[in-house]
């Protein structure tokens, strides 16, 4: 289902807008002999002419911008790269498919690697950092992404915040409850205290000062 904006999901994410509309609708780029083209999408948006995101394409660019935090993304390679994982293990959206955090990581790994001439140290690095980045995906019997729980320093920070699109219409909320974080720090910038704020939603002041560095970190972003 189409349910989120490119500037929301880029502020849940930490990614800068264009970086997200462009892994959306392409990127334009000039070839050597002068001729403007278009890369086709990283990701295929649930609603193309917004674009709207789906959950599962916040999920993907979660797992993208985890890539990018480690290696300069270059939208044909890694297309190039993820087309090759898609092949090889038969999946059609790789990304938040359980195969990806088991084979797929590696041959995605070596194969984007091999693309950006990334040493084998960094091609370790990538592949540690995509490994405890999924590890923060919830799954259903399936095998498909269903709560995600983003990071903002590194993948193996405390879970203090999830996306599930079952809860408050897929809003970043505190983790365990359904408290949107943007509540909690407009509450917070309009001079309620942390312990007021905590007491009306049932909460601990850790997790309200969790909500509250996470949209500071967004606004930054």
């Amino acid at each position: 289902m189409p349910t989120y904006t490119v500037r929301q999901a880029a502020r849940y994410l930490l990614l800068p807008e264009s970086t997200l509309h462009s892994w959306l609708v392409g990127k334009a780029y000039a070839t050597k002999g002068g001729e403007r083209r278009r890369a086709a999408p990283v990701i295929r948006p649930a609603l193309a002419r917004s674009p709207l995101l789906s959950f599962w394409n916040l999920v993907e660019a979660y797992v993208l911008a985890g890539i990018r935090r480690e290696h300069r993304v270059s939208l044909q390679k890694v297309r190039r790269a993820l087309s090759y994982v898609e092949r090889e293990l038969d999946l059609k959206r790789p990304l938040i498919e359980q195969e990806f955090l088991t084979d797929g990581i590696h041959l995605f790994v070596e194969t984007y690697g091999e693309l950006v001439n990334a040493s084998q140290a960094g091609q370790v690095a990538m592949r540690k950092m995509l490994e405890e980045s999924l590890r923060r995906v919830d799954r259903d019997p399936k095998g498909l992404a269903e709560r995600l729980f983003p990071w903002s320093r590194a993948p193996s920070e405390p879970r203090q915040v999830e996306i599930d699109p079952r809860r408050a219409f897929g809003k970043l909320v505190i983790a365990g409850t359904g408290v949107p974080t943007e509540v909690i720090a407009k509450r917070l910038r309009a001079g309620d205290s942390l312990k007021h704020v905590a007491r009306d939603y049932r909460l601990t002041t850790d997790q309200v000062e969790a909500a509250l560095r996470w949209e500071l970190g967004i606004t930054a972003a």
